[in-house]
């Protein structure tokens, strides 16, 4: 089996389900050691850090909720710590609260971008530090960064926005280190708070190209090339990965 990201070494927040639990096994299955975070469910974390083991690689998981900087920062640390040093900075965690203008609370706009946009800067500051030439950094945004056709969802869609804008000038700061940085934007995928059926995935369906939800491991390639030797000529980039619903 070709293991192209033998000897390197990753961290995932958001790791234990859906796409981020997709990302850890693939980047397993490559040969990449893998830390992930969670927040509360830490059975879950833990068949997911079970699943990475039996590729034959290491894997951790850290409780970490990324609203919390302090808390972002001792994951990246203690992963570097356990592994040696850190390759793969993928960040996945991620919320989405709907509300209506109107009715949308200061407060759940500031934990929006805490989790969503202030927690990514803050892992990759601490990240990077670790980081040799040929390290990878990789986001997770969302095509509601360029289209949002459902009402409640502006706040979500203007953080994911954030990510695309940051994603390329930071590309600048990274890219004479040899490090590079990309923005994977996921459409509607199958997941337990998404499932590709029923009446809300009916309505999506109708908008895209290819009229079906997206499959995590599907997501889950595309983070494994961006981070491979292959993708090493790819940065600043947001890549949409969405079915055609942007279209």
């Amino acid at each position: 089996m070709n293991h192209p990201l033998k000897g390197k070494r990753a961290l995932v927040t958001g790791g234990s389900r859906g796409i981020g639990a997709a990302i850890v096994k693939r980047l397993a299955r490559e040969g990449a050691d893998v830390a992930l975070t969670y927040v509360s469910k830490p059975d879950e974390a833990g068949k997911t850090v079970d699943a990475a083991k039996a590729l034959g690689v290491r894997a951790l998981a850290v409780q970490a909720d990324a609203a919390s900087a302090e808390a972002v920062v001792a994951a990246v640390e203690r992963t570097a710590k356990e592994f040696g040093g850190l390759d793969i900075l993928v960040n996945n965690a991620g919320i989405a609260l709907m509300a209506p203008i109107d009715t949308f609370s200061l407060k759940d706009f500031d934990r929006t971008f805490a989790v969503n946009v202030r927690a990514v800067f803050v892992a990759i500051q601490a990240a990077v530090k670790h980081m040799k030439e040929g390290g990878r950094v990789i986001t997770i945004g969302s095509c509601n960064a360029d289209r949002m056709p459902v009402v409640g969802s502006a706040v979500y869609g203007m953080s994911k926005a954030a990510l695309a804008g940051l994603v390329q000038g930071l590309s600048r700061d990274l890219g004479p280190r040899g490090i590079t940085i990309n923005n994977v934007q996921p459409g509607p995928v199958d997941t337990d708070l998404n499932p590709a059926s029923g009446e809300f995935a009916e309505s999506l369906k109708k908008l895209m190209a290819l009229p079906r939800y997206g499959h995590v491991d599907e997501i889950a390639a595309m983070v494994a090339y961006l981070a491979g030797p292959e993708a090493g000529f790819v940065t600043g980039a947001s890549l949409m990965i969405d079915g055609g619903f942007t279209a």
